[in-house]
């Protein structure tokens, strides 16, 4: 049986250009149209207001790509393809990795295309978002659905939507986080030292709308400070503030910054799964200048994107899906529950059962 491993993500323009980033922001900025606007536009209007939003907003997010050297989101993205597949050829599947992203190339339809040509016979798809959210880890699966539908291909198949409850990717972040400590000589026992989580903020109309993304954020934030031994969990969020009369999750990280009581602060992007602008130009540059004014140390995590151990966890999810469909009486390391966030048939996550 051949596999096909759709990996879903975000996606960043590659080359700092005009022509790069605007049609990137107009997605962006069309996918949220109904977050800022209270009556329902038409297609022609969403359409005119995404564009001019996105070239109003593009030279300053080029200045950030020109500032970090480009985005390396795609380079890694692709790593981790590459290395899934090896790691999959190795358990001994015939398996096919294909990137899709929901805002720049290579979309989701044209990564659905590319399985499809190649002949799999079963396709799991697996958004590389830590935490699941509505615009992120859902709206990724729900244009895979769109494109099967679109492309008449019925292909049998699961979807994993979130999974940050799986035990492996626990102790990824955590390995991570304690080899800046040891690289640094830090602890957390001496008091002065303090870990910041940073989240990817998300609107509170979707929190109202029955995400969990919030609480999703807290508790593995808690797991993770619990194994290092942190007295306390402290979260910050990246907002949107650009997006006009939209309401996000408090507190910005940069007024957690601004107020925390430390010598020095180990930060740790949580919701990220790839160095991007939000990490690289966000906290190394924009924060740690905050950080640095008030006299704070600081400590950035980087990314464990090819971390083996991460690897190896996104392998493990693709056998359970092919054991959750084929039932070779193998017994599940994971439980994996119907999706509550995307409750259609053939969607699973680890978050479902409670």
């Amino acid at each position: 049986m051949k596999i096909g491993v759709l990996l879903l993500n975000f996606g960043e323009p590659e080359n700092p250009t005009m022509e790069s980033v605007v049609p990137f922001l107009e997605r962006i900025f069309s996918l949220n149209a109904p977050l800022m606007n209270a009556a329902a536009p038409s297609a022609e209007e969403v359409r005119a207001r995404s564009r001019a939003l996105a070239e109003a907003r593009a030279p300053g997010l080029i200045a950030e790509y020109e500032e970090i050297g480009g985005s390396p989101l795609h380079q890694q993205a692709r790593e981790q393809a590459e290395l899934l597949e090896a790691e999959l050829t190795r358990r001994g599947y015939h398996a096919v990795v294909q990137l899709g992203m929901q805002f720049t190339e290579p979309s989701i339809g044209e990564a659905v295309t590319k399985v499809r040509e190649a002949g799999v016979d079963y396709l799991v798809s697996i958004p590389v978002y830590p935490l699941c959210g509505p615009s992120t880890n859902v709206a990724a699966l729900r244009e895979v659905d769109r494109q099967l539908e679109e492309q008449g291909w019925k292909v049998p198949g699961l979807q994993i939507t979130g999974w940050h409850r799986h035990p492996e990717y626990l102790q990824v972040r955590v390995e991570a986080i304690r080899a800046v400590l040891e690289q640094n000589g830090l602890s957390f026992a001496d008091g002065g030292t303090k870990l910041v989580f940073s989240a990817h903020g998300t609107p509170i109309k979707y929190l109202d709308e029955g995400s969990r993304y919030d609480e999703y954020v807290k508790e593995f934030c808690a797991a993770v400070a619990g194994q290092l031994g942190s007295p306390e969990t402290i979260i910050g969020y990246q907002n949107h503030t650009n997006r006009p009369g939209v309401q996000w999750t408090q507190p910005d990280i940069d007024k957690v910054v601004e107020s925390i009581e430390a010598e020095r602060i180990v930060v740790d992007a949580c919701s990220f799964m790839h160095e991007q602008s939000e990490t690289l130009a966000e906290l190394d540059d924009e924060l740690r200048e905050e950080a640095e004014e008030r006299g704070l140390g600081f400590y950035r995590v980087p990314v464990p994107h090819s971390a083996p151990r991460f690897i190896g966890l996104l392998a493990d999810l693709v056998d359970q899906a092919v054991e959750r469909s084929h039932s070779t009486g193998a017994i599940e390391r994971v439980p994996l529950f119907q999706c509550r966030c995307k409750p259609t048939l053939g969607t699973v996550c680890t978050n479902g059962g409670a």
